[in-house]
């Protein structure tokens, strides 16, 4: 089984507010659970939010998926965990995620930021197919090879964690954060070509806010 892990526990303070709670579009949507919503749509059987500095910001921008799992038994599709630790930096959040997830029935990760909410659900089914189909220890988004070839171009988010690297995630230095553990297995990394603009667009600033999603 595959869990996804969104990491929005940061302070956003470019951002100048609580940039999960931030509305998209005129439906009422916010960024936080426009991802979640994409996860689940793009095939993940459950998703945990990481908050931290905005809890409570984060909990209500998700009032839909908490009247969803309301009063019903067992665990929820969707949950919010809070991260004490969220000042430790990404890593920190992401390991937080992990242990929030990890029974001995999950076998990846899906982990993605609250920064990037324009992914499509193509784009995460992609991923997750091509997990399936390789069992790599990280399937990341690419964009397209160009004539030029790979050099140089993006990679984006989602990106799945095997099982196989978690007790390295948890172990890496957080100063360096996963960069330690991409560079690891570099030669094993899959990336999956899709043409999705909004794989690779993170929103940090109210610039990127007004430029990405046109408000």
């Amino acid at each position: 089984m595959i869990s996804a892990v969104v990491l929005a526990a940061g302070a956003s303070t470019r951002m100048g507010q609580a940039k999960a709670a931030m509305p998209i579009g005129r439906t009422g949507e916010t960024v936080v659970s426009k991802v979640v919503r994409t996860l689940l749509d793009g095939g993940a059987p459950e998703v945990v939010v990481v908050a931290g500095a905005h809890i409570d910001a984060v909990r209500a921008a998700m009032p839909a998926f908490a009247e969803a799992t309301a009063g019903k038994p067992g665990r929820p599709r969707v949950r919010i965990i809070e991260h004490p630790g969220w000042e430790r930096g990404q890593l920190s959040s992401l390991v937080a995620g992990l242990d929030a997830i990890d029974t001995p029935l999950v076998e990846a990760a899906l982990v993605t930021l609250v920064d990037v909410p324009l992914v499509r659900a193509s784009t995460v089914a992609a991923v997750i197919e091509a997990w399936r189909r390789t069992r790599a220890p990280i399937v990341r988004p690419a964009e397209p090879s160009t004539p030029l070839g790979p050099g140089g171009r993006r990679h984006g988010h989602p990106v799945i964690f095997d099982r196989s690297v978690f007790a390295e995630l948890r172990a890496a230095d957080p100063a360096i954060g996963a960069k330690a553990v991409f560079a690891s297995h570099r030669d094993r990394i899959v990336d999956v070509e899709v043409n999705d603009a909004g794989a690779f667009e993170d929103i940090d600033t109210p610039e990127d806010y007004r430029k990405v999603l046109g408000s």
